[in-house]
This record gives C-alpha cells, structure tokens and sequence, in this order.
C-alpha cells in the first residue's frame, strides 16, 4: 500500500493572481476617483461659504456629519460585500452615487438639499475606495507580491492628489464650482463604466480539496484555511491607524496657521510643503511595496510610524519653515507606510474578509478626522504648535501598540 504524500501546496495554486486587463482597470479606477475626491475636497469649506452662503455653524455640521455618515454607509457595505459572489455591481452602484451626488451639487445651491445628498448619495461614494482595494485583494489573490501591486496602485491616487487641487482650481476659475463638480461627476462616471465592462469576473470559491497522484494513488488532501487574526489584536491595530491618522490630520490642518502664525511665512509655503510630502510619497510607495516582498510588513509600518514620530518632533520645534521642508522626507516616508502597505496588513489580519478588512482601514481616515476637530479648535486657545505635540505623542502610543501586536498568524 502507498503511503499517503502531503503536497506541497503553494497558494498561488488556490487563486490566480490578477491579469494585466483587471489590473490595469483598477489602476484606471484609482486614477478616477482619486481626482473626482482631490478636485471637490480641499474646495468644499470654500464651496459652502461662498457659493451656498451657509454660515459657520452650518458649514460644521455639514463637513461633521458628511464624514461620520460615509462610515456608516462603508461599514455596511463592507459586511453585505463579504456575502457576495462578486463587488461588480457594489463598485457600479457606489461610483453612480458619486457621480449623480456631484452632478446635483454643481447646479443646486440650497444648503439643506445639500446636505441631503451628503448624508446619502456621498456617503454611499464614499464605500468606493475600500471596495476597490478589496477587489484588488481578491484579484490578486495568494500572489507573494500583493503589497507590492496595492501600494503601487496605491500611488496612483497619490499622482491624483497631487494633479487634482491644481486642475480643480483652473477649472473653478473657468466655469466656477459647477465645471468643478461637474468634471467630479464624469470622474465617477467613467470608474462606473470601468467598473462594469472590466471588473465582472467573480471572486474564485476557494477549493475544498487539492488533489496529489503519488505512485498511482489519488489522496485528497484539505485545502489550508485561511487562518484570522485575534480580535484583540485587530482592535490594537485599528487603534493604532486611528490614533495615527488622528495626528497626521492635525499635522495637514495645523499647517498653514503654524506657518503663519509661528514661522511669519507665506501661506503659500504650507502649499509648498504639501505638495513635496505628496510628490515623496509616490516613489517611496513604490518602494516600500518593492521592500515589502523581502521585509515583514509589521516591521515596515513600525519603520514608517517611527518616521512620523519624529517629524512630529521636528515640527514642534522647527523655528523655520526650512525644517519642515527637510521634515517632509520623514512625514512623506510614514504617510507611504501607514496607506501603501497598511491595508495590506490589516487586509492579511482579516483574510476571509476583504471587504469589512478595507472597509476597517478606510473608517481610521474618518475617526481619526474626527478626534482631530477637538485639538485644532483648542489650537486657537494653545498655539498651533500644541497639534503637532499632541500628534506626536498619538503616534508614539500608536508605535508601542503596534510594536506590541506582531503578527503570529501566516500571512494568506
């Protein structure tokens, strides 16, 4: 009798990685909603004010419950798309939501109108992003070079950030807000269209057995099982981002009123240095992604949360703008680890769930905007040095947590 022979079961075999067609559509998509959310974003406070004529108050409620109401919807949307055979029409509906809020709000100008479709037609966009980086993931399948491909695609919406404000702005002094969020919609337009003709195919149903001939004999063996994190190691972590995220927005929100205010500089120099923390970023996703087939992720986002520490550091005490000119190769290094190969962490802790995996990441952006709000308005009582002190201490607990929850499950 033949002895039973254990495969060797490579995870490559369980789920082809994407082709060139799929992922150059999700390259597209990346492109696409990146500059349909760079264009109306950085204008939006301007947009109400102005052009809607809403006063402080309104303009904060509306720029408070817009966020917290897209992470509701993106919750819900990550749990009912891990039930799914395929996120083709998910994808499909959530760009259309996009596209059909922005082409309203570039002819309506009644503020509670407005603020009807930010609660629903822009929160239900705004479960786009995730559900494109779980798309990625499932497409990718075991492929060893995931995080590599994701913070590669990841980089494109970077190049959409960094095209996007300057060519909404030349668009705003051409046509006024409506070409602005009329431009937005055809941006979500054509991520519908791609969406629809190239990202049908349905996620692989992952196979019950593997089957090995040994000598004449066919043994069926189980399949691995694709093994989730601890719970408690997933909160850490989602705390880690959150407080993470927390202080990288009151490092970009504080940024002009330091420079100005402390530094006697040019708001303009807070542009300046925005743009070169984006520009870095792009190669150094690329990178990080490149490293990531050779290096632990854990240690890269560790690497990159230290990076943030000390150009929080650095900023608290700069006395000149040069200082966080320098400063921006650290702050440039961190933002790459935390949104190029971080979802891919968080995706490997939650394999069986790619969906509500992204959808997790994606909603630290969104706590952490919200945990900011407190500290930039005590700013004004502090000094707008006291954002980039509390922001470093945020980061230094965010690195001892993470440090402390090193992965002990196999990545997928």
């Amino acid at each position: 009798m033949t002895p039973p022979v254990t495969p060797d079961v490579e995870t490559s075999d369980l789920a082809p990685p994407a082709g060139r067609q799929v992922l150059g559509a999700l390259a597209l998509m990346f492109l696409t909603v990146g500059l349909a959310t760079a264009m109306v974003g950085p204008l939006l406070a301007l947009f109400l004010t102005d052009t809607v004529h809403a006063d402080g108050p309104r303009v904060a409620v509306l720029m408070t419950a817009a966020p917290v109401a897209s992470m509701v919807v993106s919750t819900a949307v990550g749990r009912l798309s891990d039930r799914l055979r395929s996120r083709q029409w998910l994808l499909v509906a959530t760009a259309l939501s996009g596209a059909a809020a922005s082409a309203v709000t570039a002819t309506v100008r009644d503020y509670w109108v407005l603020l009807v479709v930010a609660l629903t037609l822009f929160a239900g966009s705004g479960a786009l992003m995730s559900q494109v980086f779980a798309h990625a993931r499932e497409a990718l399948g075991g492929s060893g070079r995931v995080a590599l491909t994701i913070s590669s695609l990841r980089s494109l919406f970077s190049v959409a950030w960094v095209a996007g404000p300057p060519l909404a702005t030349l668009l705003l002094h051409l046509g006024g807000f409506t070409l602005v969020y009329g431009a937005s919609a055809a941006m979500y337009t054509i991520a519908a269209l791609v969406a629809l003709l190239a990202l049908g195919r349905p996620r692989p149903a992952p196979p019950a057995a593997v089957t090995t001939v040994a000598a004449g004999t066919t043994v069926s063996v189980e399949a691995p099982v694709a093994v989730e994190a601890p719970r408690a190691m997933i909160r850490a972590t989602v705390l880690a981002f959150v407080l993470t995220r927390c202080a990288g927005s009151l490092s970009v929100q504080a940024l002009s009123l330091f420079t100005t205010r402390n530094l006697h500089s040019s708001v303009s120099v807070a542009g300046l240095l925005l743009g070169l923390c984006a520009a870095l970023e792009i190669p150094l996703l690329l990178g990080l992604g490149a490293l990531s087939t050779r290096v632990p992720v854990h240690r890269l986002l560790v690497g990159g949360m230290g990076c943030g520490l000390g150009y929080l550091v650095l900023a608290s005490v700069a006395t000149s703008p040069w200082l966080l000119v320098a400063g921006q190769l650290l702050n440039a290094a961190s933002v790459a680890a935390t949104a190029g190969v971080g979802i891919t962490y968080v995706q490997d802790l939650m394999p069986r769930h790619a969906g509500r995996a992204s959808t997790l990441y994606s909603n630290t952006f969104t706590m952490g905007a919200v945990l900011a709000g407190p500290v930039l308005g005590a700013a004004q009582t502090f000094g707008y040095r006291m954002p980039f002190l509390v922001g470093a201490v945020m980061n230094a607990v965010a690195l001892v947590v993470l440090a402390r929850t090193a992965p002990r499950v196999p990545r997928p």
